[in-house]
């Protein structure tokens, strides 16, 4: 999924124009004709996700200044690019002061339109790291600092707000590298303990003689080299959020204790005489299946029912391939930033192909990939050769999803650069399925189609070229498409460009 842009322009012909360019550079649109629309659909309870916006100085009614004015009130932290048609000094000021990232004169060209964006939104991206870093040491995280745009995550993020307002045990569970202790923190910093500290415990990282006393403290002298007394974990969780990271890992005997203290909201210290009452909310997570290691045997079936109140399984990378390209795009401000690399972007080619990889490691793994990229190119763009995970797996996966094709054929972009989100995946070579899911042949009108699909995203929208390789005319093309229902395409073949 690109980035998405709100255009903000009371003049339809202008709107349009603005609406073409922006999709010409590889990103989607939401377009409105007034302010009081900008302002109705950033701040609407079932809003968009909106990346950026383009703002007209000049509207009847609320005007652009009075637009910023109502971002800055409501908190939001887009990047605003002004449009005006005068390029008046002090009406850029003003905007400036009151929040503009940038301005642009009309009639604004597509490439200084294209490397606004790009700057806006990679400044956007270094700001969303640094805040979202600060957070996470200050114990403020929340889940908008969350980077996802995928279906499969909704359910997930709206279980996991609700239960922010309440102390009831949640199990996160998912593969390594999925961002448990980030839900977990965000759970922590939504709620009402946010302003209480959140202790996390690796119990996959204790050695098992340790682990009562790192959990639950010891006195001095209770056992050979106890030289001070320790208050333990859950003590010093008092008031706010316990994080049990791994927690299928802990031992037997460590688990008859936890049960206990959960039980009766006291811990006994080893070597202590009476136990202390602690208020504490628990949030485990696992990269097990808790209830595979019941049946096992590995893990008390009464202590699963203690922490299991609440299950949120986080979907695995390779399940929400769209949150790649904005993952991508945080992890490339941030470390660009940090290294001090002049790198402006990653080639739409390298997006495609690391949007259809496993991911074994899920975030985690994209994460030190983007790293590596970064410290080890030689150029000021990040290509597939910075990346040696695509190198040893030349042909994608093929159980990702292809995306939809929604760009019109003018407004596909002819060349993609690091911030252009490429149109859709490339899906596998020859991987076309030739018969139904009953067993019988396909429609060659099913066949064809799908066929067209995957030669415009192959030629990254040069409908010229597609029509050349399938043999066909341009406005063959276009009506075959029409056909199809694939919106925007009719009757505008006159308007690609190169």
């Amino acid at each position: 999924m690109a980035a998405s842009i709100l255009i903000a322009d009371d003049d339809a012909v202008a709107r349009r124009l603005v609406e073409n360019m922006v999709q010409k550079c590889g990103y989607e649109t939401v377009v409105v004709d007034s302010g009081d629309a900008a302002i109705a659909t950033l701040t609407a309870p079932d809003a968009p996700t909106i990346d950026a916006v383009i703002l007209d100085l000049v509207m009847p009614g609320l005007d652009g200044m009075g637009v910023l004015a109502k971002i800055r009130e409501a908190g939001l932290s887009i990047p605003i690019i002004v449009q005006t048609a005068h390029g008046g000094i002090d009406n850029v000021i003003s905007a400036m002061r009151a929040g503009a990232a940038d301005f642009v004169v009309k009639p604004v060209g597509v490439e200084r339109l294209q490397v606004s964006l790009r700057n806006a939104l990679n400044t956007s991206a270094l700001k969303g790291e640094l805040q979202r870093i600060r957070h996470s040491r200050e114990g403020r995280l929340t889940f908008s600092d969350i980077i996802t745009r995928a279906e499969a995550m909704t359910p997930v993020m709206r279980a996991a707000q609700k239960a922010a307002n309440s102390a009831i045990p949640v199990l996160i569970e998912g593969e390594s590298g999925v961002g448990k202790e980030m839900f977990a923190r965000a759970i922590h910093g939504s709620g009402e303990r946010k302003a209480k500290p959140f202790v996390a415990v690796n119990c996959g990282a204790i050695p098992d003689n340790l682990v009562e006393s790192i959990l639950f403290g010891h006195e001095k002298g209770a056992f050979t080299g106890a030289t001070e007394r320790h208050m333990g974990k859950f003590v010093e969780a008092h008031g706010g959020t316990l994080f049990l990271d791994e927690v299928s890992e802990l031992p037997l005997t460590a688990q008859v204790k936890l049960l206990r203290a959960l039980q009766e909201g006291a811990v006994e210290a080893v070597g202590g005489r009476k136990p202390v009452k602690v208020d504490v909310r628990i949030i485990s997570a696992t990269n097990r299946k808790l209830l595979e290691r019941v049946k096992q045997g590995h893990f008390r079936e009464d202590l699963f029912y203690r922490l299991h109140v609440l299950p949120l399984t986080i979907p695995s990378l390779r399940a929400r391939p769209e949150d790649i390209p904005h993952l991508l795009r945080h992890f490339l401000a941030r470390f660009a930033a940090e290294e001090n690399r002049p790198i402006t972007g990653i080639s739409g080619e390298a997006v495609a192909h690391l949007a259809q990889l496993d991911w074994p490691g899920n975030i985690r793994q994209l994460e030190n990939a983007v790293y590596r990229a970064v410290v080890m190119s030689d150029g000021d763009q990040l290509d597939i050769g910075d990346f040696p995970l695509l190198a040893s797996q030349p042909h994608p996966v093929t159980d990702i999803p292809t995306a939809p094709l929604m760009l019109e054929p003018a407004a596909m972009p002819s060349i993609i650069s690091g911030n252009e989100i490429p149109i859709a995946p490339l899906p596998a070579v020859g991987t076309l399925a030739m018969l139904t899911a009953t067993g019988d042949v396909r429609a060659l009108e099913d066949l064809e189609n799908e066929i067209i699909r995957f030669a415009i995203s192959h030629y990254r929208g040069q409908m010229s070229e597609v029509a050349r390789r399938l043999k066909i005319g341009r406005s063959t093309l276009y009506r075959k498409l029409d056909e199809a229902g694939v919106p925007g395409h009719g009757g505008k073949s006159g308007e690609e460009t190169h």
